[in-house]
């Protein structure tokens, strides 16, 4: 009996190597590639990031990644290197232009407002991201979706409503009370992570959202992670709602299951 479990030691170690070469192996293969890159709409240059896998030869689809009302900082860049690692071309968009970042909430909130006053200017502003991201070699211009966060998610569900052409969007803690879909406007089909904890979206605005899109019959899923506050995927969202008493904070098993629900959601609308 002992030489039956000393060999079933030996095989389960030898498995446990044979994988973690492996995964090694996949890991050195990627070969990420991150660019800063300017373009520009009726005047207004905005600053933003690139990022692809070099190691992969053939075109992929594009992400457009909108980021929170700080602007498009390393934050955004990151999660594009992200997508860029799941096989992605990814391009973290500037919405704000000459790539201001917002140091405080007053500041933050004078940049994002003009944006929810005025929605459509938001989805010029994305399509001139997608444009962009369309000009890459890597990019299957077919297949063109948004990934969004905060601001960035209610900006790109409010662009999916306003009749924006992409395939999906995801909103990770988005703000809800948006502009209403109309009949045949929204043709992305859409998935909401949204934080049980979240004290930014009221449960009127989860019920309006609901039974605006319900009524207009567009494809969405709503995944509610208990616990979890606004900006629940940001790590740095936790000191950040210190420094400035703000109700947000980082939610590290919200943050890895609403990323995989990212993925499978992709996975399955870009098939």
């Amino acid at each position: 009996m002992k030489m039956y479990t000393k060999l079933a030691f030996l095989l389960m170690a030898n498995m446990i190597m044979m994988y973690s070469a492996t995964a090694q192996q996949k890991q050195v293969q990627h070969d990420i590639k991150g660019e800063e890159v300017s373009y520009s709409l009726k005047g207004l240059t905005m600053k933003g990031y690139v990022a692809y896998d070099a190691a992969i030869k053939t075109k992929r689809p594009g992400i457009v990644v909108v980021h929170e009302w700080w602007g498009s900082n390393e934050y955004a860049r990151k999660r594009a290197r992200q997508l860029a690692e799941l096989g992605y071309i990814a391009f973290a968009a500037d919405l704000f232009g000459d790539g201001k970042i917002a140091e405080d909430p007053k500041t933050a909130g004078e940049y994002a407002t003009p944006f929810y006053q005025n929605p459509q200017m938001a989805k010029d502003r994305i399509e001139a991201a997608i444009s962009k991201l369309k000009e890459y070699p890597q990019t299957d211009a077919s297949k063109i979706g948004g990934v969004g966060y905060c601001f960035g998610g209610s900006m790109l569900l409010n662009s999916a409503k306003l009749g924006m052409d992409m395939k999906v969007v995801v909103s990770f803690h988005g703000g809800l009370a948006g502009v209403a879909a109309k009949p045949g406007s929204t043709t992305a089909k859409l998935l909401v992570c949204h934080g049980g904890a979240d004290k930014f979206v009221s449960e009127d605005d989860i019920k309006h959202f609901k039974e605006n899109l319900d009524s207009m019959k567009v494809s969405y899923q709503m995944v509610v992670y208990p616990g979890a506050t606004h900006a629940f995927t940001n790590p740095d969202a936790t000191a950040t709602g210190k420094k400035f008493s703000m109700p947000i904070e980082y939610n590290a098993a919200a943050d890895k299951k609403s990323w995989n629900d990212m993925k499978f959601f992709l996975m399955r609308e870009f098939r």
